[in-house]
């Protein structure tokens, strides 16, 4: 028996980062989530961390955000939030539909 080897997008790779940041949830429960094994998505969010460290806007030089636009921020993401779970309904409804 082989295993075949998945291979997936980058950006199926950043939405699931972008999932485990904005989300607040572990990496394993957005693993589980996605169907992926949980050391890939740890394994994307240290990439992703290191990619920043390299030369993103966390650097101190960075002005702060003005609490306009950290809540401007904050509902971002939480609309973000809101669209992966309503694409993952979508498409469990389209999967279970398919059953009858």
């Amino acid at each position: 028996m082989t295993a075949s080897k998945n291979h997936y997008t980058a950006e199926f790779k950043e939405e699931a980062v972008r999932l485990v940041i904005s989300s607040q949830k572990s990496c394993a429960e957005i693993a589980r989530n996605l169907g992926v094994p949980p050391y890939l998505v740890v394994r994307w969010k240290q990439h992703h961390e290191q990619q920043g460290a390299v030369g993103r806007p966390n650097s101190p030089d960075a002005s702060p955000l003005s609490e306009q636009e950290a809540r401007f921020k904050k509902l971002e993401r939480e609309l973000e939030i809101t669209r992966q779970e309503r694409d993952i309904l979508k498409k469990a409804l389209a999967f279970f539909a398919k059953d009858h």
